[in-house]
């Protein structure tokens, strides 16, 4: 990360090992233009990350946009407000506020926004092929079936009950999306070996970092989870999330 990067990034209020979204994206600096994809959401902020196949961005997109473009990477779609409509290989998904979902890697991709809106990107560029055919809605109403809970060495107090339900895998399996509840649980800090973007459908979580800094986070929030960071863990209430994950194999 160049100091130029590095600086912009300290001075939002970014907590190590997790981003706020919402309250940090309007610092991140703007993306300038993509070589070889054409057609995508010209207004994009990126934040600065390690070099890798993870990216986050915010874009902004104006009533009536639209564009045709092939990306390099599957992509997570999540709408923070407006609309956007994405089509591929003749399956269109159309997303309102709120709502999410994953388009796929080198297929045309066609979308258009009818009131405009604000979207967060995160892209997956590793190996492996797309894991469908076309765009696939995360299904916040989906059965959620019994997960495996937090390790037992790093959970303070009772096991929690969670529960998952994947909607997205993509070729390689390193990038996974769907949705995920679990009871109230407390667990000590731990190191993450990958990134997840979740935002929160219900309850809230605190999470409190290696420095000592802490965020708490409820229903609508967004948050990053970064590589290599580290955080604890305490709800105390039910929680549940959509998620992108994206976990080395």
């Amino acid at each position: 990360m160049n100091e130029m990067l590095a600086d912009q990034v300290a001075h939002t209020d970014r907590v190590a090992g997790f981003v706020d979204v919402l309250r940090t994206s309007e610092q991140w600096p703007p993306v300038e233009e993509e070589s070889g994809v054409d057609g995508y959401f010209p207004d994009r902020r990126r934040l600065p990350l390690p070099e890798g196949p993870i990216t986050l961005e915010i874009a902004q997109v104006q009533r009536g946009d639209s564009g045709r473009t092939r990306l390099p990477g599957d992509q997570f779609v999540l709408v923070l407000e407006g609309d956007i409509t994405l089509e591929q290989s003749g399956v269109q998904c159309a997303l309102t506020a709120g709502e999410a979902g994953v388009v796929v890697r080198e297929r045309p991709l066609d979308w258009r926004s009818d009131r405009g809106g604000k979207l967060v990107l995160m892209r997956y560029t590793g190996g492996g092929g797309a894991g469908a055919d076309g765009p696939v809605r995360i299904d916040q109403g989906a059965p959620l079936a019994p997960s495996n809970p937090p390790a037992p060495d790093v959970l303070i107090g009772p096991t929690p009950a969670c529960r998952n339900h994947t909607d997205y895998r993509s070729g390689s399996g390193e990038l996974v999306c769907g949705t995920w509840d679990s009871t109230p649980y407390k667990r000590r800090l731990i190191t993450f070996r990958h990134y997840e973007l979740m935002r929160l459908l219900e309850g809230s979580v605190t999470f409190v970092d290696a420095a000592g800094r802490e965020g708490t986070f409820g229903a609508g929030d967004v948050v990053l989870f970064e590589q290599g960071g580290g955080a604890s863990w305490e709800s105390r209430e039910y929680v549940k999330k959509i998620y992108c994950t994206y976990r080395p194999a």
